[in-house]
């Protein structure tokens, strides 16, 4: 086989992530994973929606996405934790960085996923799923934290594989397994196929992925055009295309500003962030594209440049997500000299409605959506100008509002 895909994803992330560093400092300390355990909330405010569970939360029909005041109706004694971002990202760059040492390509998916191309490494490595078992238990041992790994000749089905059964697995699924492994499951469980979608796949009947696999292409295109025959595609085995392009640069959007004067005070330069974070995402609604990768780049007075990237969770065009990654970025990368030019970009863009719940967001995802689109239909119509944010006004200005 001349092309070989593994799909990392951690299982239970956030919650594994906190684990692990809670029994590395003491290794007597309560293992999250063994209890029911959410990350997501505080106990005292009830505030907040579940981010990640532990598997014991399971019969209790606990849900990712659901109020914590649910949850905690269900489960009284149920653990909560409150997310820790930074964790996250640390140990998320950890594990990247030790894929990196086997495989000739990392292709960061989202903080707790990555694409391998192992293609080739059958004489370093011997037989791909004996030593996707090997890496499995190798980063069990090194990090504290479980893996499931799909293997596959392309990612949409390492991808697929990767969600079978967990925690702690390696599954194949190879074009020869699609009709016994992948045919029989729920509609919903195919890579992109979003909720709606799905409700709309069974009101003509379609309810498994074989179901969608064998239906007439002409039928799939009248009720859902361009985007249910992706769908077909994909039942029937085809490659997701997810812009990982390694001869040439992936599509990004940016945009940058050269200062009329130096910065030395945080609050204004993320003002200006801000600013260049508007027009990015507002670009990126227009082309209903999104992005997974974001970056700031800092210049100082001696034209030093220095610049800084992160996965996000959940590939976005919501302005206010970008901007807090942004923020984050700029907090951990700027060393207090004098600004002389900011930027920020997007990159690994891809055109897709699917979105994975947001970190921090605490359901407020559609919210922020909407409101974005409503802005840029009164800019389209009134000009930029038209609505600006309260922070970009001048003090005399806001005292008259």
């Amino acid at each position: 086989m001349n092309s070989i895909i593994f799909h990392i994803d951690v299982n239970s992330a956030f919650l594994s992530f906190e684990a692990a560093r809670r029994l590395k400092n003491d290794p007597d300390a309560l293992d999250l994973r063994t209890v029911p355990a959410v990350i997501g909330g505080d106990k005292n405010s009830r505030h907040g929606i579940v981010l990640a569970k532990s598997i014991p939360t399971k019969p209790y029909k606990i849900t990712t996405g659901e109020p914590i005041v649910a949850a905690l109706k269900k489960c009284p004694s149920l653990l909560l934790i409150k997310p820790d971002y930074h964790l996250y990202v640390e140990y998320s760059h950890n594990l990247m960085e030790y894929l990196k040492t086997y495989a000739p390509v990392v292709e960061q998916f989202s903080i707790d996923e990555a694409f391998l191309d192992m293609s080739g490494t059958t004489t370093l490595y011997g037989d791909p799923v004996q030593f996707a078992h090997r890496l499995k238990d190798e980063i069990r041992e090194k990090f504290g934290f479980t893996v499931n790994i799909g293997v596959s000749e392309n990612h949409l089905l390492a991808k697929m594989a990767s969600d079978f059964e967990k925690p702690d697995r390696v599954h194949t699924l190879f074009k020869d397994e699609i009709k016994t492994k992948m045919w029989p499951l729920p509609i919903e469980d195919l890579f992109f196929v979003g909720k709606s979608q799905a409700q709309a796949f069974r009101s003509l009947g379609i309810n498994t992925i074989g179901d969608l696999a064998n239906a007439d292409p002409a039928l799939i295109t009248a009720h859902f055009k361009k985007n249910g025959m992706s769908a077909y595609r994909h039942a029937n085995g085809e490659d997701i295309n997810l812009d990982f392009d390694h001869n040439a640069e992936n599509k990004s959007y940016s945009n940058s500003t050269t200062l009329s004067h130096d910065i030395t005070s945080p609050d204004i330069a993320k003002q200006v962030l801000l600013s260049l974070t508007e027009t990015v995402a507002a670009r990126l609604r227009r082309d209903n594209m999104k992005i997974s990768v974001v970056s700031v780049t800092i210049r100082d007075t001696d034209f030093n440049d220095r610049s800084k990237q992160t996965s996000l969770y959940s590939a976005t065009c919501v302005t206010d997500e970008i901007y807090e990654t942004v923020c984050l970025l700029f907090d951990s990368l700027w060393d207090h000299s004098p600004i002389r030019l900011l930027g920020i970009a997007g990159s690994k863009a891809i055109e897709t409605d699917n979105y994975q719940m947001n970190l921090f967001n605490d359901g407020r995802h559609e919210k922020l959506s909407r409101l974005d689109s409503a802005l840029d239909k009164v800019r389209e119509k009134y000009g930029d100008d038209s609505v600006k944010r309260a922070v970009f006004l001048k003090p005399d200005s806001s005292k008259k509002r």
